[in-house]
């Protein structure tokens, strides 16, 4: 009896030294509310999914551009081109997909219908009732594919930076399920992984000391690292976009398609795919960049993509 008792102790102080060290570990201790949000900058808006948060800038008349981010990273991955484009005379909206950044983490599935309906909601709710110029970088080419797609009179044309489509992938087992994901993220380092590890997005990440701890904020909120879970798990049983991509590439709108030819997440000769579905694209490969061609190389890709929404000639195909 005495035997079974010291194992019954050690058995709960075993459980209570995890429970201890995973609660210390855990990045996700605060709660994303209105006290939160006060710290943000931009604006909210509440849409059907939860509420959204966004940033816009440029002239209210300038003709509207909305930029898609990635699969994790908030909507500051634009910053150069938000900016660029935004002292151009244009009006650039951004926004943090559900999930991420200061927007909701709903209980939802995260798949493409919610990442179109957050972004059709977005521009109801900013006015944006005519066709407005979208880009997505990386996942965000997959959504403005599938927005695209679904609502092709609200699109003048695509732009997209080293996009990465839906092809359906089987998840690694500790994406299988909220707890394996828990454990991996939290008691096996994951998260800091993930924040460390979106510095091989560039080329010369050393140029770029600050990003792991720009990504760390959003990691604080409850609610984060399953979105991400989940929306991986939509991913592996989303069907392959290259229909959609196929039938967009036969429409006359313009399509620009720009990539960096050192990018080790969406590799430079995937591009030749996206280009065979989109005949008539223009496209700008681009040296000494990885991943994110827009900040490495700002000075090269903002005045392209200027040219190429003002209708003008490049030296690009």
């Amino acid at each position: 009896m005495r035997v079974f008792r010291w194992s019954l102790a050690a058995a709960l102080a075993a459980c209570l030294a995890a429970f201890l060290a995973y609660r210390a570990l855990d990045p996700e201790h605060r709660q994303l509310d209105d006290a939160a949000r006060a710290q943000a900058p931009g604006r909210f808006v509440s849409l059907a999914d939860g509420v959204t948060h966004y940033e816009a800038a440029g002239p209210d008349t300038g003709r509207a551009v909305v930029l898609a981010a990635g699969f994790s990273v908030p909507g500051y991955i634009w910053d150069s081109l938000y900016h660029g484009l935004a002292d151009s005379g244009f009006r650039v909206v951004r926004y943090d997909y559900f999930g991420r950044g200061w927007s909701d983490r709903p209980d939802a599935v995260y798949d493409q219908a919610l990442f179109v309906r957050q972004l059709a909601g977005l521009l109801d709710s900013l006015g944006l009732r005519t066709p407005v110029d979208l880009a997505g970088l990386s996942f965000g080419g997959a959504i403005i594919t599938s927005f695209a797609d679904r609502h092709p009179g609200r699109v003048r044309s695509l732009m997209y930076f080293d996009p990465v489509f839906n092809t359906g992938r089987p998840l690694p087992p500790e994406e299988r399920s909220a707890w394996a994901w828990n454990v991996h993220m939290v008691l096996r380092g994951g998260s800091d992984a993930m924040a460390t590890g979106q510095r091989s997005d560039f080329l010369h990440p050393e140029r770029h000391p600050e990003w792991a701890d720009r990504y760390r904020v959003q990691q604080q909120f409850t609610g984060t690292r399953e979105s991400l879970r989940r929306t991986r798990a939509a991913i592996a049983v989303a069907p392959h976009q290259e229909p959609h991509l196929q039938a967009l590439g036969g429409d006359p709108r313009p399509v620009l398609i720009v990539w960096g030819r050192q990018d080790p997440v969406a590799p430079f000769e995937d591009s030749q795919a996206l280009l065979g579905a989109m005949p008539r694209a223009r496209f700008m490969p681009v040296d000494s960049a990885a991943h994110l061609p827009h900040l490495e190389q700002t000075g090269v890709v903002v005045p392209a993509v200027v040219r190429f929404l003002r209708g003008e000639a490049g030296g690009e195909r």
